[in-house]
């Protein structure tokens, strides 16, 4: 009874081994920052990583997001709807545009009730239009959560997918410590280092709408971030490393992480999307996860469908 009663607290302790930064340091040399981590894997072994990224980038790469506010969205479409109506008049029917403090409306008049009901389809759609365009402007976008509820987030992917070339340096840093090995080693290198980047509570998803998101060159100058911020950091750096590789970037409740499209190993944790299956990752830490291996809470959302997905496509690669 001893004897399996210690076997079990010895399973535990593996199982909560922490990722551990060792050292962090920046360098602003002329037109580049430096970059120089030192950091434990999932087998506590140690790894040292530095690359060099442009400094302009490193300030500059989305330097205008900020959280997503509804009524500065609403202010931006309203102001867009009247100047294109007030442009180019609808035929057959008078608007007249009435702005208050916390509403903007539009009265329609007209001969037929068909006009009247034709300038509002209209209208409705140029709104429709308008906020997609301001969301895209802005890097959002709107999504369909697992429980069909709809929401604003940031639009992880093109974050993902817009950073890839910065990470040039990374890719010759990280191949050169790890030539000719598999997709395997390479996803499991790139999870420690993310993992042990320290972690910053994430503030919801749903109601939140991007205040706390880092993107990924302002995570590596903060050298902390969410998970939603890792996991987009993660993707872009591994689509530098492997441009091949399909990915899916998966968000649960006040969660995230990532699966990939490689063959699962034993006991590895996967997902079935679109009839593919994917190995699961955690990439937010401190946990020090292998590709395959999942929290329970992770594992209990995705196995009851309560999450959504979004399907990295690197085009870079195509």
């Amino acid at each position: 009874m001893k004897l399996f009663q210690l076997m079990i607290l010895l399973s535990c302790f593996s199982s909560l081994l922490m990722a551990k930064q060792l050292k962090f340091n920046k360098v602003i040399n002329d037109n580049q920052v430096q970059f120089h981590y030192l950091w434990l894997d999932q087998d506590q072994q140690q790894h040292a990583l530095s690359f060099a990224i442009q400094k302009t980038a490193v300030f500059n790469d989305f330097r205008n997001f900020k959280a997503f506010k509804s009524q500065r969205a609403q202010r931006y479409v309203n102001l867009q709807l009247a100047k294109t109506l007030s442009q180019q008049p609808l035929d057959g029917v008078q608007l007249k545009f009435l702005p208050a403090s916390t509403e903007f409306t539009i009265t329609i008049k007209a001969e037929s009730a068909l006009n009247i009901r034709q300038a509002k389809e209209k209208i409705q759609r140029m709104q429709h239009q308008l906020m997609q365009q301001y969301l895209a402007d802005n890097f959002y976008h709107q999504f369909v959560n697992y429980d069909h509820s709809t929401a604003i987030k940031p639009d992880h992917l093109r974050f993902a997918q817009d950073s890839i070339s910065h990470f040039n340096n990374v890719k010759i840093a990280v191949l050169s410590q790890l030539a000719n090995q598999d997709a395997r080693t390479v996803i499991n290198y790139v999870l420690s280092f993310v993992q042990a980047i320290p972690y910053a509570t994430l503030a919801s998803r749903v109601t939140a709408s991007g205040a706390g998101f880092n993107p990924p060159l302002q995570l590596l100058w903060q050298n902390q971030g969410d998970c939603d911020s890792k996991v987009t950091l993660t993707a872009a750096i591994l689509a530098a490393l492997l441009p091949q590789l399909k990915m899916q970037l998966l968000f649960i409740n006040n969660h995230a992480l990532m699966a990939f499209n490689i063959p699962s190993q034993g006991q590895e944790r996967t997902v079935t999307i679109a009839g593919q299956v994917y190995v699961l990752a955690e990439p937010t830490g401190p946990a020090a996860m292998r590709i395959g291996e999942v929290s329970p809470e992770a594992e209990f959302a995705i196995r009851n469908n309560r999450y959504y997905s979004e399907a990295f496509i690197n085009t870079r690669s195509l």
